[in-house]
């Protein structure tokens, strides 16, 4: 009986020592702030703050996020530049005509066509020429000359053969001398109805030479344009008679 006593006694000694040093853990309820703030780790450095200086810091490490976070993100990077087209080979030039001439107008003719050439805004200015003309006032149908008098004279025979009366050798001293005259109208029409009654009738060889006096009338002439102005000019020639267009030195 007196050893359990005495061990009862040794181990009550041996708790409350360890209780005293803390072995046993903290005091619990009963411990005061005091003796809490001796347990934690560098607790001179704590500070007790107001309510005022705590919503500041907080205030503060909110701002401090946002910056963060922004730091944090990667900066874009810049998209890739595609690679620039390489250059369209330029146009070629366009061709140019050296010179093209228009005409030959008369008077009244040369008015209209000029006015109408200027509507086309081309950057060639025209030149007016002079060209000699023919005034035509009537048609010779013939015979050309053939063997001088002896070939006129068997000619002749030939056409009283083939039942041709209306004729006669020319005469003088022009290139016609020893041609056969047929006939002479006015009219470009009349002149083509005998030629072809004439070949009907077996006479081979028959021509139509128009005839009147020689004048002049006027030509324009353009220097350097191209095929389109060219076609243009044309167009509008191909509207007066005795009109053409053609190249020119």
């Amino acid at each position: 009986m007196l050893k359990f006593v005495f061990w009862a006694l040794v181990a009550a000694n041996a708790a409350l020592f360890a209780y005293r040093e803390g072995y046993l853990g903290p005091a619990g309820a009963e411990e005061h702030e005091p003796a809490r703030l001796k347990n934690q780790l560098a607790g001179e450095r704590m500070v007790l703050l107001t309510a005022a200086e705590a919503k500041a810091a907080a205030d503060s490490v909110e701002e401090e996020q946002p910056a963060q976070a922004e730091a944090d993100t990667p900066a874009p990077q810049p998209e890739p530049v595609a690679a620039a087209a390489p250059p369209a080979p330029p146009s070629p030039a366009p061709q140019l005509v050296a010179c093209v001439q228009a005409g030959p107008f008369s008077t009244a003719d040369a008015r209209r066509f000029e006015s109408r050439v200027n509507r086309l805004n081309l950057d060639a200015r025209p030149s007016r020429v002079e060209t000699p003309f023919q005034e035509v006032t009537s048609r010779l149908v013939y015979l050309p000359p053939n063997g001088g008098r002896e070939g006129a004279q068997r000619r002749a025979a030939e056409l009283k053969e083939l039942g041709v009366s209306n004729f006669f050798i020319m005469q003088g001293d022009s290139p016609l001398r020893y041609a056969i005259s047929l006939g002479v109208f006015k009219t470009q029409g009349a002149a083509q109805k005998l030629a072809a009654d004439l070949g009907r009738q077996g006479v081979r060889g028959v021509r139509i030479l128009p005839r009147g006096p020689q004048t002049t009338r006027t030509a324009f002439q353009y220097r350097r344009i191209d095929a389109a102005a060219r076609t243009r000019i044309a167009g509008i020639a191909d509207d007066f008679s005795g009109a053409a267009v053609q190249n020119c030195d």
